[in-house]
């Protein structure tokens, strides 16, 4: 690979760490938006070679419409990284973690707020919280499960790998026992929402996207996501017995 294709691919992964940033296809071409939809603003182009260098790093992951969005990566080492816009408390770290044989681990984990927490201090207009306490719990036991799922020993786990009813995963490691455990109740619960808000609830509580952002992704209207996040975080609180 030549300097200039070398540059612009560490141009192509430092653009795919922006929130809303993800690859399209065209052709024998995979244009780089940034925005919820292909109106969203192409600003590279790569190619073939290229593409198969961003399959191994960062890794990709189907993106819901089509087109490939980055996959999630561990972080690196116990120090804080600031929150990145779109995502509001998030401090990638490691959190030490007890292992079902008793081992004392340490694995990857948002040692910041998560949007949940955070939309549980907003206030509607006759200033009572936007949330119930069931459905700040839900989201935040959704979470939980999720980050179990992915702390088993195949960190290139996929969050599209995550067991479907009636098949089995495409993970290429096979987690761990407690990791596929978890994989499999937090596939029950997106689920229990249904196609209509399962999307806007794995981005929020999951992903740890900010409810606008996930608005702009889903192609929501302004305000439609609040709407819909608590509906979904409704759906999951019953399918909890939470409440």
């Amino acid at each position: 690979m030549s300097l200039p294709q070398k540059r612009m691919l560490e141009r192509a992964r430092s653009l795919l760490d922006r929130p809303g940033a993800w690859l399209d296809q065209s052709g024998g071409a995979y244009p780089l938006r940034l925005g919820g939809d292909r109106r969203g603003r192409v600003v590279l182009t790569l190619d073939e070679a290229a593409f198969r260098a961003l399959v191994e790093r960062p890794g990709l992951r189907r993106r819901d419409g089509g087109g490939w969005l980055p996959r999630p990566t561990p972080a690196r080492n116990t120090s804080l990284s600031p929150s990145l816009p779109g995502r509001p408390g998030l401090i990638e770290g490691e959190r030490p973690v007890m292992e079902a044989d008793g081992r004392l681990t340490t694995r990857r984990a948002n040692l910041g707020e998560s949007p949940v927490a955070w939309l549980a201090r907003r206030k509607d207009a006759s200033g009572r919280p936007w949330l119930t306490p069931a459905e700040v719990a839900a989201g935040e036991r959704l979470r939980h499960e999720a980050e179990i799922a992915l702390s088993g020993p195949s960190l290139t786990m996929r969050w599209d790998a995550l067991p479907r009813s009636g098949g089995g995963s495409s993970a290429r490691v096979e987690p761990g026992d407690r990791a596929l455990s978890a994989s499999a109740r937090v596939e029950a619960a997106l689920s229990a929402c249904g196609p209509r808000l399962r999307a806007l609830v794995e981005r929020v509580c999951i992903h740890g996207t900010s409810l606008q952002l996930a608005e702009q992704d889903l192609s929501l209207r302004r305000r439609q996501g609040k709407t819909v996040l608590k509906q979904g975080l409704q759906a999951l609180a019953d399918h909890y017995g939470i409440g």
